[in-house]
């Protein structure tokens, strides 16, 4: 990395560094720098200060606004492998396709020989050993620990009566694209008034994270660490 300006260098910096000193006031994360946990309580609070200037949707960083007009409206790709002709919109993309080329995997499961190219595919791995199911046929209510699997038995054994459509934004199933578009505006559509919780001082500016939210509040904090005191409700 390098940079004309000192203070993207300490900005830089922090990157590296193990410090966590941003505590989040909602729950126990904690982040090494004031933008990083800007970001994340925007989570919790449903805000999402950055509108597309050519479309109706927002985003809770600048990151992810930039990733969206490149894949809706520009259809960019800035990052090219000097090592074959594949190009990307993103360059998390891009350093997952270079160790296609070296045959890099730096994430080892630590139970078995099992290594990644990457973070996500580790920790859908991890769930073999877990046995966690956390996806469920809508049908018949079986359950899978890989979102894949789960599409390939409603495929296979439910067939025709498998809707067409996905939501880009969470795991429903909708036959009609028009529906598609209901659900789309009801549940995902930033609004400017703020839903607030009545359980907590939370506020959401999308329906989905507020239902969602309000799940938390059911039955207490049901899942406990083994090793420590820390209580989540997911």
């Amino acid at each position: 990395f390098t940079s004309v300006r000192l203070s993207n260098l300490k900005r830089h910096l922090k990157t590296h560094s193990a410090e966590k000193r941003y505590m989040c006031h909602l729950c126990p994360k904690a982040f090494r720098t004031a933008t990083l946990l800007h970001n994340h309580v925007n989570t919790h609070t449903g805000t999402k200060p950055y509108k597309c200037s050519e479309c109706d949707t927002a985003f809770v960083t600048r990151g992810e606004l930039s990733r969206h007009r490149r894949y809706k409206h520009t259809l960019e790709k800035p990052f090219k492998c000097t090592l074959c002709e594949y190009c990307s919109v993103e360059a998390s993309k891009m350093r997952r396709h270079i160790r296609s080329h070296t045959g890099e995997r730096p994430y080892p499961c630590d139970l078995c020989t099992y290594a990644s190219k990457d973070a996500y595919k580790l920790k859908r791995h991890m769930l073999t050993h877990t046995g966690e199911k956390r996806y469920e046929c809508c049908f018949c209510q079986a359950r899978f620990t890989q979102n894949g699997t789960m599409k390939i038995h409603m495929l296979q054994k439910h067939g025709e009566n498998v809707p067409k459509h996905q939501c880009p934004h969470c795991s429903a199933f909708i036959s009609r694209k028009s529906d598609l578009g209901v659900h789309l505006r009801n549940l995902h559509s930033y609004m400017e008034e703020a839903l607030k919780c009545s359980a907590c001082e939370a506020v959401f500016h999308e329906r989905y994270a507020f239902l969602q939210h309000k799940k938390t509040h059911r039955g207490g904090k049901r899942f406990k660490c083994a090793q420590c005191s820390y209580t989540c409700n997911k």
